[in-house]
This record gives C-alpha cells, sequence and structure tokens, in this order.
C-alpha cells in the first residue's frame, strides 16, 4: 500500500507498521541508501548494549571537564557541532554534536576493545540479521542500509531482545529534560528534548514526524533524507530512506507524509 495524498518528487523507500498487524510500503526495500544522522540510533544502541554488558556507564567521564556520556550521547555536553571544543558549560544548552557523538565513540571502543563499526555490527547486525548495515566512517553520520533493515532495528526499538525493556525505556526518555536547542532544519525548541542517541519529540510543533503522533515519538532523521521513528504508545513505527539530500521538500512535507502513513494504517 502507497500513500495516497502525497506525491514523493523523487526515488524512495518507505515502510511502515504497527503493533495491530498494519502495515504500508512504498519503493524497493532493499535498495541500499546512506543513512546520515540515524546512524546516530546505531551507534547509541551499541552503547546501551555495553553498558548492559557493566562494560562501561552513563556516568563514565569523558574527557573534558564536568562531561559525561551520557552528556555526548545526548547532545548535552556544551561540544560545538563539527569539533571537539566545549562551548557552553555541560548540561545549560542542547546543542546538536556530530563531534559529540564521536567522542561517545571514542569512549566505546576503549571500554569495549573493539572499534566502532565493528562493535555495531556484533552487537546490532549480527544479532538482528541486519545484513546490508555498514558503519565504516564516523560513527554520526556514516552509515548506510536499506529499509528492511531499518525496520527490523524499529521492531528492536519497539521490543527489544539486545538490551532490557527497562534500560530502553530509560534511553528513550528525556536527559536533562530543561535544556532548549535547535533541531537542524526545523529551528529552536524551547524546550528541545532528546534521549540517548535519539531526538523525542515531547511538545515540539512543526516537527517532522507526524502530529497526532504521541509526545513519547522517538528517533532521528538525517541529512541524506532518511527517518526512523517509533511511537512506543501507539506501537506504531516507520522508516524513509531516499535519494534526494534533506532540503526544502522533506522539512516542509515529512509531518504530512508521517500523517497519511498513520491514517493508511489505522484504516487497515
Amino acid at each position: 500500500m502507497t500513500p495516497q495524498l502525497l506525491s514523493i518528487p523523487f526515488h524512495a523507500s518507505i515502510l511502515a507498521e504497527n503493533d495491530a498487524g498494519a502495515s504500508l510500503a512504498s519503493g524497493d526495500a532493499r535498495e541500499v541508501f546512506p543513512l546520515a544522522s540515524v546512524t546516530k540510533l546505531f551507534t547509541a544502541y551499541s552503547a546501551l548494549i555495553a553498558i548492559s554488558r557493566g562494560l562501561v556507564t552513563l556516568s563514565a567521564p569523558a574527557p573534558y571537564p564536568g562531561v559525561t556520556l551520557e552528556h555526548l550521547l545526548s547532545h548535552a555536553s556544551g561540544m560545538a557541532m563539527g569539533e571537539r571544543a566545549i562551548t557552553r558549560p555541560p548540561g545549560t544548552r542542547r546543542i546538536y554534536s556530530n563531534a559529540g557523538i564521536e567522542a561517545a565513540a571514542d569512549m566505546l571502543e576503549e571500554a569495549t576493545g573493539t572499534e566502532i563499526g565493528r562493535w555495531i555490527e556484533e552487537t546490532i547486525a549480527e544479532p538482528l540479521g541486519l545484513t546490508s548495515l555498514t558503519v565504516e566512517g564516523s560513527p554520526a553520520y556514516s552509515g548506510y542500509a536499506h529499509a528492511e533493515d531499518l525496520m527490523l532495528f524499529a521492531r528492536e526499538l519497539s521490543r527489544p531482545t539486545l538490551i532490557s525493556a527497562e534500560l530502553l525505556d530509560l534511553a528513550t526518555s528525556v536527559h536533562f529534560s530543561h535544556l532548549d536547542g535547535i533541531v537542524p532544519g526545523y529551528g529552536n525548541f524551547r524546550p528541545c528534548p532528546w534521549g540517548i542517541g535519539a531526538e523525542i519529540k515531547g511538545e515540539k510543533q512543526a516537527h517532522w514526524t507526524a502530529p497526532s503522533s504521541s509526545g513519547k515519538t522517538f528517533g532521528h532523521f538525517g541529512q541524506s533524507g532518511s527517518f526512523l521513528w517509533v511511537d512506543p504508545l501507539s506501537g506504531e513505527r516507520a522508516v524513509f530512506l531516499g535519494e534526494e539530500p534533506f532540503g526544502p521538500w522533506h522539512r516542509d512535507n515529512w509531518s504530512a507524509l508521517n500523517e497519511e502513513i498513520l491514517h493508511a494504517m489505522r484504516g487497515q
């Protein structure tokens, strides 16, 4: 089934489903696309696996004064977007930072004794059977996968098998809840809730997720024109991959597209 109301002006792949058994598919679900920042979800989840195995903790100190692994993974460290420079005191502003995720990955490599791309492969891709997933460069934005594998991962984020439900609930709750910040491409939010790796919708308006999705909805989108989101309250989830990098079409239409996806599934 394909959304009927909104025309996507480029080649794309969509998968969506809910716990009631409804599903939606459009495009080639096995065509590999770049994930861009959706990669962060895999890096953060691999951190949760390391935590579950007692190899590291969220409170582990980073090599920056007052910064912990929790700060880095929730964009609360004060680190700049693209360089490892602390520009604000930790815990005072939600500064979206690729450099922060890369610093967190360095901590994971030290804790696990394994290169981060290999750690993601061993702890997530292999157990879940994600045959297309690769993370060969930056753990913040270099991943590739197809929609079928992204949906397998979205199911793991709905009903975890690699970590406990309690740990996933902790990770997808808001960390440093008072912080304001910017969601790239969508503007400033006060507050700007984030979990461990995953953005949390909260009370954000003019957001990329569907207006009717709950405030508990979490996920990520990427500058490659990709997204993955899960609504734990409604039991709904969706992934999107496309050939067009994030731009005006995505910003102006993703929310409406996600709403149509939900309406289509709820009408089945």
